[in-house]
């Protein structure tokens, strides 16, 4: 069922996507500095291009800006999940070594409480 919703989705999505760019297929010219500091800085640099590749390349670039951002944000997080799984290893095999270690047969008492926490 949710394939089928996603597969919609995703039909509609494409469908709105086309009618974007058939809509916004007249060129525009894209310049790296105003036209105005041509002039004083001596760099001519333009294209143009249909103005659909615009919006998306526009999106596009918003969602690998926000992938970047998160993924440098979320560094500190996954640095401090990484030291707690070695904590937990550490804590593990502690506790299996002192498991271990006990020579002596255990307590009765100690054998239902643990009997009973499993």
């Amino acid at each position: 069922m949710l394939r089928f919703l996603r597969y919609i989705f995703l039909g509609l999505l494409a469908l709105v996507l086309l009618a974007v760019a058939s809509a916004n297929r007249g060129l525009v010219e894209l310049r790296l500095i105003p036209a105005e500091m041509d002039a004083y800085i001596g760099l001519n640099w333009s294209m143009q291009m249909p103005l659909f590749m615009v919006i998306f390349a526009g999106i596009l670039a918003g969602l690998a800006i926000g992938v970047v951002w998160e993924w440098v944000r979320a560094a500190g997080v996954r640095a401090e999940a990484s030291q707690h799984r070695r904590k937990v290893g550490h804590l593990e095999r502690e506790v299996s070594r002192l498991r271990g270690d006990k020579a002596e047969a255990p307590d009765e008492v100690l054998e239902l409480l643990e009997a009973k926490g499993r």
